[in-house]
């Protein structure tokens, strides 16, 4: 839950993941980070066996939204990283989505875009922008004006 209005916030950090971290969850953390007021809270993207780089439908579908990935490298899932969320959201990755003792965790069962066509990617965004809309007014962290 998001801090009483005029009290002291503490930065949240959100942590999505996925096996790969190469679609969902990238998309996620970018979307979260564009929508979230950043002195609130923050994301970060990661997977527990890292792909070698963003799927280029995921590329493609985010850069139609302004949002570049093309360079972005999928990350290992540390326990170090682990260690500083407050929340982690899995991408619906079954028995491969990564635990983390005492954070609290969501799981958003989702498709995984890699090798699909650019409509069923771009309805997979659209879903995850929702969904990170919800989060974000359900824990109080949207921009102010």
């Amino acid at each position: 839950m998001g801090a009483p209005e005029g009290s002291t916030n503490r930065m949240q950090t959100v942590i999505f993941a996925c096996v790969h971290n190469a679609g969902r969850s990238q998309m996620a953390a970018a979307l979260f980070n564009r929508c979230a007021d950043p002195g609130q809270a923050r994301a970060f993207s990661a997977g527990t066996q890292p792909a070698e780089h963003v799927h280029p439908e995921v590329v493609a579908v985010m850069r139609e939204v302004g949002v570049d990935l093309s360079t972005v490298q999928p990350t290992r899932l540390t326990d170090e990283l682990a260690g500083g969320a407050q929340l982690l959201v899995t991408m619906g990755c079954g028995e491969s989505c990564p635990l983390v003792p005492g954070v609290r965790r969501e799981d958003w069962n989702l498709p995984d875009p890699k090798a699909q066509p650019i409509e069923p990617v771009r309805a997979l965004r659209d879903e995850i922008r929702r969904r990170v809309e919800r989060l974000i007014a359900a824990e109080g962290w949207q921009r102010r004006a």
